[in-house]
């Protein structure tokens, strides 16, 4: 037992130290507010060095993590979630470099006019403040969340799972040897020092603290966080991603998309859960998809119409449409066109990343205007789902709800605005 798990064993009161790591972070929070880009970018780049320095420490703090996990019968997509290897670790010290090389949010003029008072207006982009991130399992998060924040200017406390501990704890100590190195506060990215779940309740509750808190996680953690918290919440539901083809796909193109939607990595919230396809195409189509999916280890539910096209697919229920397998398996609806696509996914997707395949693009602006999602895409992977892929270096998370971000959450999501107004002595009359 390492002696950050000790401390919770010791505490006397978990309420105390988390507000002590609160005020620490809004202290934090009026430095970065005012901290150069070049100052910001010179902590990403040295966190990012010194991810690279010590990757067999990160990796051997990782294998007791996974071993750990193995031990209380965790497993599946979860475990492929904890698990660090060489090029995972390279991606997150890549992932610090390309978000140094952004543009810095912070004071860019989003708009501006003048009145015929002569009053200047500007509405400009500032930092939110202190974020509270909470995750499960992943460790790359620690460093895409931390360096994000730090790029757009706010602090972070992030309270990854207790599997990812150990791993997490190296990667923070590599995002605070970068601010250490560009003279910024080490606590503006800061973690609680133990496993004590009650750090959660405190972080919902510290809205003196905590300006916005983004859950990353499964279902049951997002319902707790939006039902509990007195901090506002940057919503982060189930990915329950669908993908549509159309009768106008190209064969060849739905096959090679499907499989990449559902089987590149079947754990991550990008995955594709569902795929919907027009009864044009099924029966001629259908049979193909799936043995791509079976030969690859999927299993595959479908309605009566999809069974009756091919004996491998064994009966859906009503659950598995509403169902975020994050496995390799994947369920199949026979839908008549892309109006019943519409309604299925609208009815029952998560508001995460839906697509669409097809050469008709008639239908795919129809699906792209309707669908009511954070991401849609037209014949491309929903796997593609996010921020690093979209040019945003990282990602903190992928917002499903409607106020203030939406889809992948980068850099400039992570900042409000402000007017400035500029006057020469006027009055209101």
């Amino acid at each position: 037992m390492t002696a950050a798990h000790n401390i919770a064993a010791d505490a006397s009161d978990i309420q105390i130290l988390m507000r002590e790591l609160g005020a620490a972070a809004k202290a934090a929070a009026h430095e970065l507010a005012t901290a150069k880009p070049d100052t910001k970018n010179a902590a990403l780049l040295g966190a990012a060095a010194a991810i690279g320095k010590r990757v067999n420490e990160i990796l051997a703090a990782n294998a007791g993590d996974v071993s750990r996990a193995e031990r209380n019968g965790v497993k599946g997509s979860f475990l492929d979630r904890l698990i660090l290897d060489k090029d995972r670790v390279e991606a997150m010290a890549r992932g610090l470099e390309e978000v140094a090389a952004l543009a810095d949010p912070v004071g860019a003029v989003l708009a501006e006019w003048e009145r015929p008072n002569g009053l200047k207006i500007a509405r400009v982009r500032v930092p939110l403040g202190v974020i509270g991130v909470i995750y499960e399992s992943r460790p790359n998060v620690t460093a895409d969340a931390g360096g994000l924040c730090l790029k757009a200017g706010n602090a972070a406390i992030l309270r990854g799972g207790s599997e990812s501990f150990e791993s997490s704890r190296v990667i923070l100590s590599c995002l605070q040897e970068g601010l250490r190195t560009a003279g910024l506060p080490e606590t503006a990215i800061q973690a609680p020092p133990s496993t004590d779940r009650a750090a959660v309740g405190e972080m919902l509750a510290m809205a003196d603290f905590i300006d916005v808190i983004v859950p990353r996680g499964g279902k049951s953690l997002i319902e707790r966080v939006q039902t509990e918290s007195r901090v506002p919440v940057f919503a982060h539901l189930e990915g329950l991603c669908h993908t549509y083809v159309h009768g106008a796909a190209d064969p060849q193109m739905a096959r090679d998309i499907v499989l990449n939607a559902k089987m590149r990595r079947t754990g991550i919230c990008g995955a594709t859960e569902t795929i919907l396809i027009d009864r044009l195409i099924a029966s001629n189509l259908l049979r193909s998809i799936v043995d791509d999916l079976v030969g690859a280890g999927c299993e595959v539910r479908g309605d009566t119409a999809a069974q009756a096209i091919d004996d491998r697919i064994v009966p859906a229920d009503d659950a598995d449409w509403n169902t975020e397998y994050l496995d390799a398996i994947v369920s199949v609806r026979v839908v008549e066109d892309v109006d019943g696509a519409i309604e299925h996914v609208n009815s029952h997707g998560s508001n995460h990343t839906d697509a669409i395949i097809t050469s008709d693009d008639t239908a795919a602006e129809r699906f792209l205007a309707q669908i009511d999602s954070g991401i849609v895409l037209h014949n491309a992977s929903t796997q593609f789902a996010d921020g690093g892929e979209f040019g945003m270096g990282a990602e903190i998370g992928i917002s499903t709800g409607k106020m203030h971000a939406r889809g992948p959450v980068g850099a400039e999501q992570l900042t409000s605005y402000k007017y400035v107004v500029r006057g020469a002595g006027q009055t209101r009359p």
